[in-house]
């Protein structure tokens, strides 16, 4: 078995995985805490068209902001690399995530490269925007599903909500055309502010019961450190299913795998189903087995995370399949997050890494 090795800072993991003993390339991993690799999230972006005020304010994210160069991102033929060196050591899942994933050129592309490997379950989150005109490209390029972050139904709400005065029904639209091209079961993720637009959850839940989609509720994180989190702004998963069930009964379904994130519950009418994704009031750390790939090639291993490891300096200076999976494997040995259970004021006020660059 091989030996744990601490990776002090994002720069240790290449020459300590150099070091360590040999972890077979195609070995299936297990963390500090026991739980295994199977999900790997790709953010292709750090950009993106919308300025939601939980995840890209616009008072930060501004004209002058420094995205990063396009030479920074990891071109489609690394991120096809890594996913195969992630899949022989167990990922049977990738999600194409931003920023605004589809503001990549040629994204497709990229998914056609991803579903050669065989095996992955391919998946996309977008903000919807451009998924009218994407939808069906995609789908034929290898894409299974996409989620669909959307915050309100009221045109209104959502503007403000997003801050670049799109209309949801653009939104709406992105939606059926993903129906339309075979992306389903479609997910649709709801982030609920106290304040801000927690009136909108009984309007969500009627727009969408018995259309086939999956609502999801998910409660306001502190993310990264830009949208000023307060607990206070946050409505408890609870809260979420007393309004949804006042009005249209849910009864409790079981988990589709072990490690899903959201709770799931359906209409006592069999017309559906929602989930709530309870981050703050519930954590799931024990069960989590998803990686990150930030746009610039870094490794994280928590969505809180403070710091990442450096693979597209390994992609870029020659180092072979070998020494790239063993790097992975060696992070992925030693990890030991579990942010969500030890959350408290001193944590929420770290300055972690950007939804945005990382994906959510």
């Amino acid at each position: 078995m091989a030996r744990v090795i601490p990776l002090t800072d994002a720069r240790a993991a290449i020459p300590l995985a150099a070091a360590a003993p040999r972890v077979a390339p195609t070995g299936l991993l297990a963390d500090s805490l026991g739980r295994s690799l199977r999900d790997l999230r790709v953010s292709v972006t750090d950009r993106c068209n919308f300025r939601c005020v939980y995840c890209m304010p616009k008072d930060v994210f501004g004209r002058d902001y420094p995205f990063l160069a396009h030479a920074d991102l990891l071109t489609f033929e690394e991120i096809a690399r890594l996913a195969r060196l992630f899949n022989a050591h167990g990922v049977e899942k990738i999600r194409l995530t931003g920023g605004e994933p589809l503001l990549r050129r040629n994204l497709e592309r990229l998914v056609e490269m991803l579903a050669a490997i065989g095996g992955l379950d391919l998946t996309l989150t977008t903000n919807g925007a451009l998924l009218a005109r994407k939808a069906r490209e995609l789908k034929a390029a290898g894409l299974n599903r996409v989620t669909v972050s959307l915050d309100a139904i009221d045109d209104g709400i959502f503007r403000a909500m997003n801050d670049a005065d799109f209309p949801v029904a653009k939104v709406l639209e992105g939606i059926d055309a993903a129906a339309d091209a075979g992306l389903a079961p479609i997910k649709i993720n709801m982030v609920v502010k106290r304040g801000v637009n927690e009136r909108e959850i009984l309007p969500m839940a009627r727009r969408f019961k018995g259309s086939g989609h999956v609502l999801r509720f998910i409660e306001y994180m502190d993310v990264g450190h830009t949208n000023g989190w307060r607990m206070d702004d946050v409505v408890p998963s609870a809260e979420v299913l007393r309004i949804v069930g006042a009005e249209l009964p849910l009864e409790p379904v079981d988990p589709n795998y072990a490690g899903e994130v959201a709770e799931r519950w359906r209409y006592a009418d069999a017309s559906g189903e929602i989930g709530v994704i309870s981050s703050v009031t519930q954590a799931f750390c024990r069960d989590c087995t998803r990686a990150r790939l930030s746009t610039e090639g870094k490794l994280y291993t928590c969505l809180f995370a403070t710091q990442g490891s450096d693979l597209r300096g390994l992609l870029r200076n020659g180092s072979s399949d070998e020494r790239i999976s063993d790097t992975i494997a060696a992070i992925w040995l030693q990890r030991g997050d579990r942010y969500s259970e030890i959350r408290s004021e001193h944590t929420a006020a770290l300055p972690k890494i950007e939804m945005s660059y990382i994906g959510g």
